[in-house]
Order: structure tokens, then sequence, then C-alpha cells
């Protein structure tokens, strides 16, 4: 399954939303454009849509007030906190700076990136 290239129009919209903060990071990720703070993902773009990590109320409130929906890149593939901003809310500015906003704060809000423990080191096997 190939993914569809961000149309050149998303891609600037999305560059000139992304807060212009020391904390947010981007990068692309999966060959869209991607912003992060603390490590981790707040805001992307995939195809045609912008996505956004968000609390569970505003994802509530997103869905209830516009019609948002669950991300799922994939058929049974739903990425469990991220949303995809509905498209009448890509044309309204201060909404869009609003709900990226919402998306960085939520993720400065958590903890730290958790980091796996290293694994102890073993001896080899038949070496001494």
């Amino acid at each position: 399954m190939a993914w569809r290239k961000a149309p050149p129009q998303l891609v600037s919209l999305f560059d000139s939303v992304v807060p212009r903060d020391p904390r947010v990071v981007r990068r692309p990720m999966f060959g869209y454009p991607a912003a992060f703070a603390n490590g981790k993902l707040f805001a992307s773009l995939f195809e045609d849509s912008v996505v956004l990590k968000l609390s569970p109320e505003d994802r509530g409130q997103l869905q209830a007030a516009h019609g948002a929906s669950a991300f799922e890149p994939m058929p049974g593939r739903r990425m469990r906190e991220y949303i995809v901003l509905p498209e009448a809310l890509l044309s309204d500015r201060v909404a869009l700076d609003r709900w990226l906003s919402r998306a960085l704060d939520y993720v400065l809000s958590q903890s730290g990136a958790t980091k796996k423990a290293p694994r102890s080191a073993s001896p080899r096997k038949g070496k001494r």
C-alpha cells in the first residue's frame, strides 16, 4: 500500500502553523512533515490530512463539535491518542493555531520520553 504525498499547499500551511518554539523540533516522519516536543510527535501531515496528538478531553470536543476522526494510517491500525483534523478547520487559521497549541501543550504536559532499560550484558556462549 503506497501512501500519497501531501499536497504542496498543505505542506506550506503546516509549515506556517507549527509553533515557532525552541522546544519544537521539526523532522519528517514516514516522509511527511512532522513536529515533536519532548521527543514525542504532536503534529504531522499524513497524505492530505493534519494529524494531532490531543488529550482525551480535546479529542472528544473535536469529535463532537467538528466530526473529527481517529487517526488510522492503515485499516485496523488506529493510533490511540491521535486525531485527524476536519478539512473545514484547515481554512480557519485561528482554530488551527488553537488546536496545534493544545497538541503541543498536551505533549509538553506528559512526562519525558520513556526509555527502555538497557539490556544487561550477558556472557557469550562458548566464550570464556
